[in-house]
């Protein structure tokens, strides 16, 4: 009696299944834009994203320039977001902010457009195309709504995508002073601090551009050493001036005094002639 009870609520479930996959397929392959549309909404409010995505994507073609075609494509940019398929929903939700100008989901979808790109930037060692491009969105919906609610949060926002960016250029100036590419890491760290002038790693950076600039030096043939001592003094001074009592200002004067020596021993140097 027990097996017979089990094997009837199993072969219910089995057809209740059927029944519910049978009836998606039937509306899906229907071609009644009307019943597609209707059900798309149906799964979407559901949360049956898959399939409420599959369904807007039969019909959203042939639903322009009405109302229910602005829910539809909002909703559709939607589905791609909470499927994760975060490159997808960057550009609907873009595409939909340039195309319905006048939608109360304009605003929304704007945002979403720059959010969806901030999901998408990865860790500050990968390429940051697509935090650059959040950066940007960010900015423009802060322009485009400076009344909005979001300018905040996307102003915190772009202040962490900054940073990430920040850590990156660390990371690129601290790798060619590794490899001792000294120049390379220069240019590198000249940049971050033009870039980036209220870094956290700002003292950091100076006293590896002290330093690089002392093995640069150190590294040149003999027509540019003076030259490039005099910059080392600069650059230790510029970090003595901002940092005088912090951790490196010792190792900092130390190669202050090194370079003001090597500059008085190139001037006793003979003169070939």
């Amino acid at each position: 009696m027990r097996n017979t009870i089990g094997c009837l609520l199993l072969s219910g479930f089995i057809l209740l299944t059927s029944a519910c996959k049978s009836d998606y397929e039937r509306i899906r392959s229907s071609g009644n834009a009307e019943m597609i549309i209707n059900k798309a909404f149906e799964y979407y409010e559901k949360k049956e994203y898959q399939k409420a995505q599959t369904l807007f994507d039969l019909v959203l073609t042939s639903l322009r320039g009405n109302e229910r075609a602005e829910k539809a494509y909002y909703y559709y940019a939607y589905t791609h977001h909470y499927l994760k398929q975060y490159l997808l929903a960057a550009y609907y939700f873009k595409n939909f902010s340039n195309t319905f100008l006048n939608s109360p989901f304009r605003e929304e979808a704007a945002f979403m457009s720059a959010y969806s790109n901030y999901q998408l930037s990865p860790i500050y060692r990968l390429d940051q195309t697509n935090t650059l491009s959040a950066i940007e969105e960010f900015q423009l919906f802060t322009n485009l709504f400076p009344k909005s609610p979001r300018v905040e949060e996307c102003n915190k926002l772009i202040d962490e995508l900054r940073r990430k960016l920040e850590e990156k250029a660390f990371a690129e100036g601290s790798l060619y002073y590794d490899l001792k590419q000294y120049q390379a890491a220069l240019i590198s760290f000249d940049n971050l601090l033009r870039d980036y002038p209220e870094s956290p790693d700002a003292e950091r950076v100076r006293y590896l551009i002290a330093k690089a600039t002392f093995q640069l030096s150190n590294n040149s043939i003999v027509e540019k050493k003076a030259e490039r001592y005099k910059e080392t003094i600069v650059r230790t001074n510029d970090f003595l001036e901002k940092y005088p009592s912090e951790k490196y200002s010792k190792e900092i004067k130390q190669i202050r005094q090194d370079a003001e020596k090597a500059i008085k021993g190139l001037k006793k140097r003979p003169k070939i002639t």
